[in-house]
């Protein structure tokens, strides 16, 4: 019989065995070629992105980060108001995930054999399942998208029914089925034939019940709170869907990719409605502690029962790394930071800060027109000002290409004032905050104090941020 070799024992001289390697040193391969990001990223990957950053000043060189900030190489600290698109719930570097991977490697586990069950996934599943009490099964698969693709195929063999409805302005992922009920057609262009999915206007229940007649939808999948522009569904329509989806024998697929976890001030967006129990719901993300990819669908018992309906069936849906040791520590390390530290309880307080102090400032510009969201999920649009001279700069704008006003602002929050922000979406005047779910009083006053200097300067006149609205109507004519 073979003895196993303690954990980290292991002969370095056999081909194909750890402990060689010793030609491989990270620090030094980034320290020898960490200054040519940019020209790495133009040369093999998408050439576009450097280009657009340098267009807009974007391309910074950051070194560290740690919590809800980030450190240029010269040593000067950014607020994030992004969280890598929500990924980040917890900050950057969080302790306790970071030991959680460490230790999960230092123990050495026989991971992804396929042909065992490792405790991990389990009591993974088991904690998440506390925060979903209508629900009762998991699949864990790597990403946001593929656990939509998930929740689509579940939702279809479930009900026997082909048609999936969706929202218009939803964004449910960029693989071939979820981009089929993606509402967006900037995604969608030329990547045709796509799934025979429906959009819906959001919030419209008639539109609802006109496809249910049909007879043939097996779900509709719906974004509580829509990532792009920040609209939430209107009250009571999540449940009177729900109804009518169950009425006709079809389900309901809340995708709380980005809303789950926190982000709005209770664990799920949909939870902000009694009597909402979404038949499935997709999470990832924050869920990843930032660390390891990692999503899971969730589910009724039923469904899953009848996915997997015999052994013949058992490896009918999988993923290859999905339920993997570190993606399954990290993912319990998240969860129980955020009971540990109560972060949906300051999510909601931090954010109902942020939205009063930001709606006080509409009347106070006329370029400002709206502040909406919930939680640490704000959107700030902009509209059409009043007065003649903004006007005419503004109509400008629109002329070129929507959306530059919101691209004015968010540069300079970057280059002046050090905070990273994002436009809501292509064409839209919509920037939204999505900070890491640990941020409090002092960033509120900080993003506040910089937003207001950012307007101050809009609504003067001039200034250096009309004379980049110019540079962003000449690149945008140049495109056309």
């Amino acid at each position: 019989m073979t003895t196993p070799p303690p954990a980290h024992e292991t002969d370095d001289r056999a081909p194909g065995r750890t402990g060689g390697g010793e030609s491989f040193d990270l620090g030094r391969l980034l320290a020898e070629r960490g200054a040519e990001r940019y020209d790495l990223h133009a040369r093999y990957l998408n050439h576009q992105l450097p280009r657009m950053l340098h267009t807009i000043g974007f391309d910074k060189v950051y070194e560290r980060a740690e919590g809800a900030y980030f450190w240029d190489t010269d040593g000067n600290d950014y607020l994030d108001m992004l969280a890598g698109f929500g990924v980040m719930g917890l900050g950057r570097h969080h302790p306790v995930v970071r030991k959680a991977l460490h230790d999960v490697l230092d123990a050495s586990l026989a991971d992804l054999t396929r042909f065992d069950c490792q405790p991990l996934p389990g009591l993974l599943a088991e904690k998440l399942l506390t925060h979903s009490p209508h629900l009762e099964r998991v699949f864990f698969g790597n990403s946001g998208t593929e656990a939509v693709e998930t929740a689509l195929k579940f939702a279809r063999y479930a009900t026997g029914r082909p048609r999936v409805l969706y929202c218009t302005h939803a964004f449910h992922g960029l693989t071939t089925g979820s981009l089929s009920v993606n509402g967006e057609s900037g995604f969608r262009d030329g990547f045709a034939p796509l799934l025979p999915d429906t959009p819906i206007p959001l919030g419209d229940l008639d539109a609802l019940a006109k496809e249910l007649r049909k007879g043939d939808v097996a779900a509709l999948i719906v974004e509580p709170i829509q990532g792009k522009g920040v609209h939430e569904t209107p009250p009571g329509y999540l449940r009177a869907a729900q109804e009518l989806l169950h009425r006709h024998k079809a389900l309901l697929i809340a995708d709380e990719v980005q809303t789950g976890l926190g982000r709005t001030g209770d664990f799920y967006a949909y939870q902000h409605e009694d009597g909402v129990e979404p038949d499935l719901v997709c999470v990832a993300k924050a869920l990843s502690g930032g660390y390891v990819p990692v999503s899971a669908t969730l589910g009724k018992e039923w469904i899953f029962r009848k996915v997997y309906s015999s052994m013949d069936r058992v490896l009918v849906h999988s993923a290859s790394f999905g339920a993997n040791a570190q993606a399954m520590a990290a993912g319990l390390a998240v969860l129980t930071v955020m009971e540990d530290e109560q972060v949906v309880a300051n999510a909601r307080a931090t954010g109902d800060l942020l939205k009063s102090r930001l709606g006080a400032l509409v009347d106070r510009y006329e370029l400002l027109s709206d502040v909406r969201g919930r939680g640490l999920m704000v959107g700030i649009e902009f509209g059409r000002p009043t007065s003649l001279k903004l006007r005419s700069r503004w109509t400008m704008l629109q002329a070129a290409r929507k959306g530059l006003f919101a691209q004015m602002v968010v540069v300079p929050l970057l280059q002046r004032h050090r905070i990273l922000t994002q436009v809501s979406g292509d064409h839209l005047e919509v920037i939204k905050l999505i900070p890491p779910l640990i941020v409090g009083e002092e960033e509120v006053d900080r993003f506040v104090t910089a937003f207001t200097a950012v307007m101050d300067d809009a609504h003067s006149g001039g200034g250096l941020m009309w004379d980049f609205g110019r540079t962003l109507v000449k690149q945008a004519m140049a495109n056309r």
